[in-house]
C-alpha cells in the first residue's frame, strides 16, 4: 500500500489526489464538483522539482501565455468510499485519458491554527534584532522586534534571502534615509527599515494582496510607510531593496538602478550563488554589483552609486 493510500483511524475527511495536464484542469475540477467534492484545489504538480516552471509578472516581462504544464488536483470528500467512487467515475471519461490517479489519503481533523503556530518560532537576525510571531513573547535580548505572522505574502524572516536583507538593514545606517522596498511581499524589509529610522519608506509590489499585507503589518508594528503598486515608486532613494528572483531582477535592472540616488545603495536578493555572474552582467551598464553575503546557496548582492 502506498503512503498516499495509508489508512488512519483519525481520518476526518479523504483526499483524492490527481495529476492532470493543464488543458484538462477545468474539466476535471468541474466533474469533481459535480461528484459532490467538498473542495477542489489546484497547484503545480512539479513545484520544487527541476521541472518547475517559474512564472513572473514583473514590468518588462511579457505576460505568461499559460500556467504550469501539469497540475496536482486535490478533491476533498467526506468518506473514503466517495473519493474512490469519484476516481472510478472519472476514469472512463474522454477528458481523463491523460490524467493520473495518485491515490486516496486520509485527512485528520487537525487544529490547523495550533499546527501552524508550532512551525513558527522567533527568528534572530542579529543578537538584538528578532522577528517574533504574535503568539510568542520577544526574547529578553531583543531590542528591535518586528511582529509578523505567516500570511499570504512572502517574507517571515525564515528564508535565507530575507534574513540576509534584514542583516544588511540592521548593520547599515539607514536612519533618515529614503528607502524603497521593491517586491515587498509581507513588507518585512520596509518595516525593518522604518524600525531602524529610515524615512520616508516606500514599499511596492505587483500583487495587491501583498500591498494590503504590508499595510496591515506596518500598522501592527507601529511604523509609517507608504505601500502601493510599482508605479507608486517615484524618484531616487538612498537605499533600494529587492528580494525577488534572478530572472525578474535582470529584467528590472534599468528600473531599479534608476531609483538609486547618488551615494545610494542597491541591495538585491533571491539570487543563487551560480547566478552571480548573470546579475553582474545585467547591471554592469549602471552599477557594479558585488557579493555581500551568502547563506545556504543564496547570495546577497549590493552596489553603491558614487
Amino acid at each position: 500500500m502506498s503512503a498516499v493510500d495509508s489508512p488512519s483511524s483519525a481520518a476526518r475527511w479523504y483526499e483524492l489526489v490527481l495529476h492532470v495536464p493543464e488543458a484538462r484542469v477545468d474539466d476535471v475540477s468541474d466533474a469533481l464538483e459535480a461528484l459532490e467534492a467538498l473542495s477542489v484545489s489546484v497547484e503545480d504538480a512539479d513545484a520544487h522539482t527541476p521541472a518547475e516552471q517559474a512564472l513572473f509578472g514583473e514590468p518588462g516581462l511579457p505576460a505568461p501565455a499559460a500556467g504550469w504544464q501539469r497540475s496536482r488536483v486535490v478533491a476533498l470528500f467526506d468518506t473514503e468510499a466517495q473519493a474512490r467512487e469519484a476516481a472510478a467515475l472519472l476514469a472512463p471519461q474522454d477528458f481523463f485519458a491523460d490524467c493520473e490517479v495518485v491515490g486516496v489519503r486520509p485527512v485528520a481533523d487537525t487544529d490547523w491554527v495550533r499546527l501552524t503556530q508550532s512551525q513558527f518560532d522567533p527568528v534572530p537576525i542579529t543578537p538584538d534584532f528578532w522577528i517574533v510571531p504574535s503568539w510568542h513573547e520577544p526574547p529578553a535580548a531583543a531590542r528591535t522586534v518586528i511582529r509578523l505572522d505567516p500570511g499570504l505574502a512572502f517574507g517571515t524572516g525564515t528564508h535565507p534571502t530575507t534574513r540576509m536583507c534584514l542583516r544588511w538593514i540592521a548593520t547599515h545606517d539607514v536612519a533618515q534615509r529614503r528607502v524603497l522596498d521593491y517586491g515587498c511581499g509581507s513588507g518585512i524589509l520596509a518595516i525593518a527599515a522604518a524600525k531602524f529610522g529610515a524615512t520616508p519608506v516606500d514599499a511596492v509590489d505587483i500583487d495587491p494582496a501583498a500591498v494590503e499585507s504590508t499595510r496591515l503589518n506596518a500598522a501592527a508594528n507601529g511604523v509609517a510607510l507608504a505601500a502601493g503598486l510599482p508605479e507608486h515608486a517615484r524618484g531616487a532613494y538612498d537605499v533600494v531593496l529587492a528580494n525577488i528572483l534572478a530572472t525578474p531582477l535582470k529584467v528590472l535592472a534599468p528600473l531599479l538602478c534608476a531609483h538609486v540616488a547618488p551615494g545610494g545603495h542597491l541591495v538585491l536578493a533571491g539570487i543563487l550563488e551560480r547566478q552571480a555572474d548573470e546579475l553582474r552582467e545585467a547591471y554592469a551598464p549602471w552599477l557594479a554589483l558585488q557579493v555581500h553575503d551568502a547563506e545556504d546557496g543564496w547570495i546577497l548582492m549590493t552596489a553603491w552609486r558614487a
